[in-house]
């Protein structure tokens, strides 16, 4: 049997940046995976979708080129050259986490490890000890329970990624963020898209307000949402669905996307170990990421608490912490997130709809991308922020959509993070021209 100190089963974001920490810190790891390391976040999640995404800001300029004083341009596309360019960003990176996983103090074993016992797994043959293991095997996709048998091919969102041709048309399953990115993407290279979402609006993690504002302006860019709609059966012919009038309608479709979002991957094996789990939850854990074995961790997407690749990477430098006995400041309880359409949405904290839905005192602020000089001046006029704070001034939430939506969310989260109030936000000096000043105007109000 071999002894370690650590043992991490999955090397995604949390994995691979818990064992890197760890063995910076001192500690001896090994650290297991079946497939490539980086997980679903670089391998077949975040950034191959991000590579996509800025391709597909690339066609939606080049098809305003005149308003820009370009006349004239044409273009041909090309996906092969997309996916291409997608699996050279995921070399790179990958090259990049198999350097940091091979520091000294650092064992990778490509293969499969099952628990024997809570202080024992089996990979490859061999058994491994520590006194300390963190479970970070990450997610799946989820699918739909459908009555009758699919009949036809069905892709997840890792086939699109590597799809061979541009499909005519897409019908993609679920408004969520996964949904909703694919379809503000394959829109822009040319596509036909058909979004189906059972629920009344899409992406419920946003501000019903912010996520309506930004379905509407994927409208106008052409994808076609049935909202309120229950898929029933996938046909040879497309998806069929009950509409919110209950009528009975069919959509055809040359590809079919399942994007109803993921769960967590939990093994039977780990039954050995004796911690709760369960398929639909995860592997439960505390605020400190234990599970109810005290040495045992699961970080990121298996624990079904925040499935965001940041997330994972702040969970586990948090658990690695808790392992060596030191304390930090993480705040996992402010967990910022980004949805990257065109334009982009993102969030942090409470939405006006959880406020009144918790009952919670609030003060909401607005501002405007159309009234930001940057903004008109990179014909970005189309976005609306959300400032959502206590009477006193707290501030509790952020919620937005428009280009660059994302930064300006970051800097909500970092001043939540050390207590900022709205009007010491409002006196924080911001460059001028730029973007950020949209959520300075909002702090003004």
């Amino acid at each position: 049997m071999k002894e370690t100190d650590l043992l991490i089963i999955g090397a995604g974001p949390g994995g691979y940046r818990a064992a890197e920490f760890a063995a910076k810190n001192g500690l001896k790891v090994v650290i297991f995976e079946t497939g490539d390391v980086g997980g679903t976040c670089l391998n077949v999640g975040c950034i191959p979708t991000k590579s996509f995404v800025h391709d597909a800001e690339i066609i939606q300029t080049l098809n305003n080129a005149e308003t820009f004083g370009l006349n004239g341009l044409d273009y041909e596309f090309d996906i092969q050259k997309v996916i291409q360019r997608k699996d050279e960003v995921i070399a790179s990176l990958r090259s990049g986490i198999e350097t940091l996983l091979s520091h000294p103090n650092i064992t990778l074993v490509k293969a499969e490890a099952q628990f024997l016992d809570a202080h024992t797994v089996m990979a490859a043959g061999e058994e491994y000890s520590a006194n300390y293991i963190i479970v970070a095997t990450g997610s799946v996709p989820k699918t739909l329970r459908l009555e009758k048998p699919v009949a036809r091919r069905v892709l997840d969102s890792s086939d699109l990624l590597s799809i061979d041709s541009q499909p005519k048309s897409l019908c993609i399953i679920g408004a969520g963020v996964i949904g909703m990115e694919f379809a503000s993407i394959f829109n822009a290279f040319g596509t036909e898209v058909i979004v189906v979402e059972f629920l009344k609006e899409c992406l419920p993690v946003l501000d019903s307000d912010i996520a309506k504002r930004l379905r509407k302006s994927l409208e106008k860019q052409g994808v076609t949402f049935h909202m309120q709609s229950a898929v029933t059966a996938i046909t040879e012919d497309g998806v069929m669905f009950t509409d919110k009038k209950g009528n009975s309608v069919t959509v055809e479709a040359e590809e079919v996307l399942m994007a109803v979002g993921r769960a967590p991957l939990v093994f039977d094996h780990f039954r050995h170990a004796g911690f709760d789990y369960s398929e639909r939850n995860g592997i439960i854990v505390n605020e400190h990421l234990q599970t109810t074995v005290s040495h045992i961790y699961a970080i990121g997407d298996v624990n079904a608490r925040q499935m965001l690749a940041h997330a994972a990477e702040m969970q586990a430098i948090h658990v690695v912490n808790q392992i060596l006995g030191k304390s930090d400041d993480i705040r996992l309880d402010i967990m910022p997130a980004a949805i990257f359409t065109l334009p982009e949405a993102a969030c942090v904290g409470l939405s006006e709809d959880l406020c009144k839905e918790q009952g919670v005192d609030y003060i909401c602020k607005k501002s405007f991308w159309r009234a930001n000089g940057k903004a008109l001046a990179m014909n970005e006029a189309e976005g609306l922020l959300k400032l959502i704070a206590s009477p006193n001034g707290d501030i509790l939430g952020c919620h937005a959509y428009g280009a660059h939506a994302a930064d300006l969310i970051q800097e909500v989260s970092a001043l939540m993070c050390r207590n900022t109030t709205v009007e010491q936000l409002a006196q924080i000096v911001h460059i001028h021209p730029t973007l950020s000043e949209i959520l300075q105007a909002a702090a003004e109000q």
